[in-house]
């Protein structure tokens, strides 16, 4: 027999009020915890995923809206340590702040992270996700001491240390915060950060080490480019079975992280 109007009515306010109870809640990532990630182009929002990763400057508030509508928990993307200069905040960096050309990546330049200056304008890019509502941050380029041509005598010691700067200041906002690559020191900052984002550890042969963050039930975002796991599902199959086995969640994605196609090991 057909609801009555009023039950009707009832029903959705209580599914609203349960949407807007589970966002208000703080989010405590866990394991399982099902992700997008789209970081160009205009933001498909229909997936159904607990977790959108999305970015910080860019993403307009009615897409974090209908995100938090729906009880989904939104990751904030930013570069930590590259400056990009179509950001609206590009002319607060130093001029020694600014080092070598990012590989690939146009108008893109790596940052000192040693420098109070480029530590200053990471903090207020924290301000800008807590009061956009994020409830998390994705920070990129957190490995730059392994490259060669940042222009800074940077080493992992330093890079432990901004690291552990960039964990404190999101929390002291509320906010989670993934460790995004830095593979080779997984196991020095895994009690410091709440969850992992990966680029291709299974064509380096890296998810092992993620072993540290699943075990103690941080979810680990896992992002494969690589073409043959777009063009052949039987490859894909083999890749997705291990990464299902090491408790990865794990999208096949094109570069750009634009929508264009969205090939999920757990579907």
């Amino acid at each position: 027999m057909p609801l009555p109007r009023s039950s009707k009515l009832l029903t959705a306010v209580c599914l609203a009020g349960w949407a807007l109870a589970a966002w208000a809640a703080p989010w405590v990532p866990h394991v399982d915890d099902s992700f997008q990630i789209q970081l160009t182009g205009k933001i498909n929002t229909g997936y159904d995923v607990e977790v959108y990763d999305i970015d910080l400057f860019d993403t307009p508030d009615a897409v974090m809206n209908t995100l938090h509508g729906r009880g989904v928990h939104v990751v904030c993307y930013f570069s930590a340590g590259t400056a990009e200069d179509w950001r609206p905040d590009y002319a607060q960096f130093k001029p020694a702040d600014l080092g070598g050309n990012l590989d690939g990546w146009p108008g893109e330049r790596w940052v000192d992270t040693r420098s109070a200056n480029v530590r200053a304008i990471m903090k207020a890019r924290f301000d800008r996700a807590a009061a956009r509502g994020c409830d998390g941050v994705d920070t990129d380029n957190v490995d730059e001491y392994t490259y060669t041509d940042s222009g800074f005598p940077l080493t992992a010691s330093t890079q432990l240390n901004y690291n552990r700067f960039l964990a404190k200041e999101a929390h002291a906002r509320g906010l989670k915060i993934g460790l995004k690559n830095d593979v080779g020191q997984l196991s020095a900052l895994v009690a410091s950060f709440d969850f992992a984002v990966n680029e291709s550890c299974h064509v380096y042969k890296e998810c092992g080490g993620y072993s540290l963050f699943t075990g103690a039930d941080k979810p680990v975002f896992n992002i494969e480019y690589k073409k043959k796991w777009v063009d052949d599902p039987d490859a894909r199959a083999r890749m997705c079975a291990q990464a299902r086995a090491a408790n990865l969640r794990t999208l096949v994605m094109p570069h750009l992280l634009n929508d264009d196609f969205r090939l999920s090991c757990d579907e």
